[in-house]
């Protein structure tokens, strides 16, 4: 038996995009024995996949952690978060470590200067290379999402019209300049021609009542921001048709369970490596602005106050 440790700490779209890892290596090592350590606010994302023998959860101590994870005696840690909590783990746990090279210096000069230096790599294949030395390689079954049986929403839930068939759209973001703003949501919506499911957190749920509002008496939208959880969320994506979503971590929800996804692009853009894996994307994105992008993450307002890189998106 061989013992791993994957680290990843966040956030959704994130520890996501590393589940082929996780069943690449519990599928090609003989014996291996896989751990994954994550933070306790996304536990959710780890605790019903097959592939993993035991999770650990960071909660508000690091050296609680650590002192947890010594005990296990690892062979191996494969860092894939590459930041100074993960760093500190791999010094003290003192075990051979593969770690993901992050380009941060590609990533700064692309949003400081707009050179693109970034391999023209999905992320996916990139955290891929972290295991060859292992001689790990990609089956290329694109990404797992695993929802438990209780978290199944049943169509019975949906009201009638909405169960022939509906588009989903998941209007949250983490940073507001990956978000469009309200006039923009107006304007794509009238262009879905499916009855329409909208989902995100409890700070959603204002913003998609507004557009339930709107279109009042002209077009089905059911609001579900903030009344499921996230495997529930999930299991509303796997019955829709197609999912309208922003650079978020659902987009990578949707990419994993395969369903043709329609990326909206703000701040951020494709060539960062993290757009749809492995299924049937269309990019909505303004690609006539010399500012974009200005963050690898995001913003709380548009830094040169005209939000072009949604404000001025067609559909």
């Amino acid at each position: 038996m061989t013992k791993f440790l994957i680290l990843r700490f966040s956030s959704i779209g994130d520890i996501v995009l590393t589940t082929p890892v996780i069943r690449c290596l519990k599928e090609q090592y003989p014996n291996a024995e896989v751990h994954y350590a994550t933070k306790k606010s996304f536990k959710t994302l780890v605790e019903n996949n097959p592939y993993i023998d035991k999770f650990h959860l960071l909660e508000d101590n690091l050296n609680d952690l650590i002192k947890s994870l010594q005990a296990e005696k690892f062979d191996y840690v494969i860092d894939l978060h590459n930041n100074l909590r993960t760093r500190i783990i791999k010094l003290r746990l003192g075990k051979k470590a593969f770690t993901f090279d992050k380009l941060n210096f590609q990533k700064w000069v692309l949003v400081k200067f707009k050179k693109n230096l970034m391999p023209d790599v999905h992320i996916v294949d990139r955290y891929m290379d972290t295991l060859k030395s292992l001689g790990i390689k990609n089956d290329n079954k694109g990404l797992d999402y695993f929802i438990p049986e209780r978290d199944e929403m049943p169509m019975s839930w949906l009201p009638e019209n909405v169960r022939k068939g509906y588009a989903v759209y998941a209007i949250g973001g983490q940073h507001e300049t990956k978000k469009m703003p309200f006039p923009k949501m107006v304007e794509l919506c009238k262009t879905i021609q499916l009855p329409l499911v909208l989902i995100g957190g409890k700070e959603d749920s204002e913003m998609a009542e507004r557009l339930v509002n709107h279109y009042e008496g002209v077009k089905h939208i059911l609001n579900l921001c903030g009344k499921c959880n996230l495997n529930q969320s999930a299991s509303i994506i796997k019955s829709s048709f197609m999912v309208y979503t922003h650079d978020t971590g659902m987009m990578h929800v949707a990419a994993a369970l395969k369903k043709k996804t329609i990326a909206i692009w703000g701040n951020t853009v494709p060539e960062f490596g993290m757009y749809p894996y492995q299924t049937e994307f269309i990019s909505i994105e303004n690609k006539e602005l010399a500012c974009r992008p200005c963050s690898k993450i995001g913003h709380k307002e548009c830094p040169l106050g005209h939000f072009k890189c949604m404000n001025d998106l067609t559909f």
